[in-house]
Formats: structure tokens, sequence, C-alpha cells
């Protein structure tokens, strides 16, 4: 949007409101987090978002994360600080601590910021993480996916709305351009911060920005648009078939229905098969295609090899697969203290009572069957066939078996024990990708 005289016009409140509603699941008194950087585009995004919160009567808190990579980002943020504090606006800084990686350094720091905004999201019980990626930003992504050769999901580039495990990232800015964005702050005599590593050719995106013109055109949001509808279309056909064949078992499996899958489209069973095998595996990324075809013609029967892949074992029980943990590629015995609280194996979430003894939790096993036949002549009727019994979730102690949840085994006079409850971290399904 121009003004009069052809100069971008600044985001006005009820423009920005409408955009927040397009994405809507707000509560009547919202809490929500914005990550703010200090850059034009976040802050921007953070003086819009608490106004738009203020007058429902919510409230925000802004999330900053000192990666430790520049000297100055300390000052910055600092800067930040005063800056948002003139202004009211509640805001926290994350650190990212530890080792700091020499390569892949922009991939790397991406991941440990939304690790540590998803977390502080998910510790204070907030729904709701506005990100400020901008119309400029979403071209940029279109043209790297399409420059890499990216598949058809690629290049449907970032969704306004993503469903995590406790909340949602937000878009709202996404069919703005930066110039409107830096418009607002001007108007709002609001300075900023500018990060060199935004024009450093040694990254992939400033190298993009230094050989394009401005992000615009209305193609590319043309095609943008096909891409995305067609994704939310293969995503529905995918979860669909998801409902009819796959079955996820509290004690940490699935039943995969072999004959569902068969009669699906080619196609949408392997996207079936992919998404159980990354929520089952715990892999922060699809499968490879060839490694998903290869176990996809072998449990169909129309090709010899191995039903093993991303650490999961699919066995054959009556006419369905089990699908079940691989146990070379699982997480080791883990020490559980009292009172604390654990993601085990990416699988399952385990809180112990401060009153707890301490106990290892580990895998049955072979030879914690064997231990489990040896403390009882008569297990109860849990329905759960003995080539599950290895992999479930068993607590230890000093003495040997504590428990085995699943099966309803607890050795006697053991009690407060810790309980293990199968929570992946990455979904089968969500939200569809979205476009608005």
């Amino acid at each position: 949007m121009l003004s009069s005289n052809g100069v971008a016009a600044p985001l006005g409140l009820a423009e920005f409101a409408a955009r927040l509603e397009q994405l809507g699941g707000f509560e009547h008194d919202p809490f929500i987090a914005v990550a703010v950087s200090g850059g034009p585009d976040s802050l921007a995004l953070t003086i819009l978002a608490d106004r738009w919160v203020r007058l429902r009567g919510g409230r925000m808190c802004a999330l900053s994360v000192d990666h430790g990579l520049r000297p100055e980002s300390t000052a910055e943020l600092r800067q930040l600080a005063a800056w948002l504090a003139a202004r009211g606006i509640d805001h926290r800084i994350l650190v990212w601590r530890g080792e700091k990686p020499s390569t892949h350094i922009q991939e790397r720091a991406r991941a440990a910021r939304y690790r540590l905004l998803q977390d502080w999201c998910r510790e204070e019980g907030c729904l709701h993480l506005l990100i400020g990626h901008h119309r400029d930003d979403q071209v940029e992504t279109y043209r790297l996916r399409r420059a890499a050769q990216s598949g058809r999901d690629g290049l449907a580039a970032m969704a306004p709305v993503r469903e995590t495990a406790h909340g949602r990232i937000l878009r709202p800015l996404l069919a703005v351009p930066k110039s409107r964005l830096l418009a607002t702050l001007a108007a709002e005599n609001q300075p900023f911060v500018i990060d060199p590593s935004n024009c450093n050719p040694v990254f992939a995106r400033a190298r993009l920005r230094e050989h394009t013109e401005p992000a615009g055109g209305r193609g590319v949001f043309a095609a943008l648009s096909r891409h995305g509808r067609a994704r939310a279309r293969r995503e529905h056909a995918r979860d669909a078939l998801l409902a009819r064949a796959a079955a996820l078992h509290p004690a940490g499996f699935a039943l995969l229905d072999r004959d569902v899958l068969a009669e699906a489209p080619r196609e949408t069973a392997m996207r079936a098969l992919s998404a159980l095998v990354g929520g089952l595996g715990n892999r922060p990324y699809p499968p490879r295609r060839r490694s998903v075809e290869r176990l996809f013609d072998t449990l169909l029967g129309t090709a010899r090899g191995g039903r093993v892949l991303a650490g999961l074992r699919f066995v054959p029980w009556r006419r369905r697969f089990l699908v079940l943990r691989e146990l070379a590629a699982a997480a080791p015995p883990t020490r559980i203290e009292p009172g604390a609280s654990l993601l085990w194996d990416g699988r399952f979430q385990i809180s112990a009572p401060a009153t707890a003894p301490l106990v290892w939790v580990r895998y049955l096993g072979s030879d914690g069957v064997a231990e489990l036949h040896r403390c009882t002549a008569e297990l109860p009727a849990r329905g759960l066939p003995p080539l599950v019994h290895p992999v479930l979730a068993s607590l230890w102690d000093p003495t040997g078996l504590a428990a085995v949840p699943a099966l309803g085994f607890r050795r006697p006079g053991v009690t407060a024990l810790p309980q293990p409850v199968f929570a992946l971290v990455n979904c089968l399904s969500r939200a569809r990708f979205a476009v608005v």
C-alpha cells in the first residue's frame, strides 16, 4: 500500500487487527508472545501487537534471544529493553548457552531460537507466538526453495499459522512489505537495530538480496497461493489416511493396517508412512523419500528389504504391522531424580513426585522380560502382544525391576513411582497448511 504521494504507508492498527483476526483462535483476553530482535520487522510487530492486545484486555510479553554470536548483541538487547520499557512493554531476554557452532551457524541459531521461544511459551502457558516474517521474507523463501529444487510442499514457503505441541506460531505480516514496516517505525519515531549478518554474503539470504530486486510482483504471490492450496489438499488426504490406517497405543507403539495402506493412492500412502516414521522416530525432518519408497514397497510385499527405518521396526502381526522402537537406536537408561521432569527418548514425558525413590527409566529389553517373569507368575491381562514387551518403558531401582506400567506390574512395596506418559514431540497430524 502506498500513500497519496507514492511513499509506503504505515501499517495501521485496524489493518493489523484484521490480519490477526484472519488467523483466528484467540481467547477473549488473549495472552500472546512476540519474538523481537530489535530489527525493524519484529519491532514494528511488537508495537502493533501490544496495542492490539491492550484493546482486548489481554497481555503480551516480548521475547528476545541472545545468541552470543556477536560481541555487540548484548548491548543491542539492552538498548531494545530500554525502548520497550519506555512503551510499558514486558520484555524477557532468553540466552542461548553452551558451545556455539562453527558451521551452519544461521540454521543452528534459528533452531536454538525457536526452541528457547517455544520452551518459554510452554512454561508460561502462552498459546500464541508471533513472528515478524513479512512479504519480502516470504518471496525470498520461495526463491531459495525453487533454486534448491525443493519439493512441492516446500514451494508453499512459510505458513501464516503453524501448530506446535503446545500452541501456535503466527506470522500475521506475510502479505505486508518491509517498506510499510519501516514506515510504521518512522511514524512512531522509533529507532531500530541493524543486524550486520543480514548483509553478510556468507549467508544465502544475504546473497539473494544483493542480486535481486525488492520483493513484489503478483506472479510470485499467485504461485505461492497455488502451492499453498495444493499442499493443504495433500495434507488433508494424508491425515485422512493416517486416521484410518494407523493407531497409536499409549504404551508407546503403533499399529499400521497394511490393507488400508495398500488401497490408498501411492503418493498419499507414502506421505502417511513418512509422517508415521517422523513422528514415532522423533525425527526433526521427514525421512528421505527414497528410504520411504523402499520401506513402502517392502511392507506391501512388492520388494525385498529390511523393515527398519529411522529407529523403528515394522513387525508383521495379524495382517497388520506393529511399529516398534528399535532398541539399538533408543535412548540409554536415564536416571530420574525425585521431583524431576524430563522427556525421555523424545517419546515419554516423565514427572517424578518429590517423594519418589531414585529410579532409572529404560526399555524393558529381553533381559527385562526375563526379569519380569522371574518377578511374577502371571501378568494382568492388558492385551499387549508379547512382541511388544521388550520395547515397553520400565522403571528400575538399585534392587532391580521396579515397575512396567503398561503391563500393570509393580514390585510389592514400591510406591510413589513416576508414570511414563507417551507424548510424541512430532505429532503425526497437525493443522493443515494455512492460506490466508
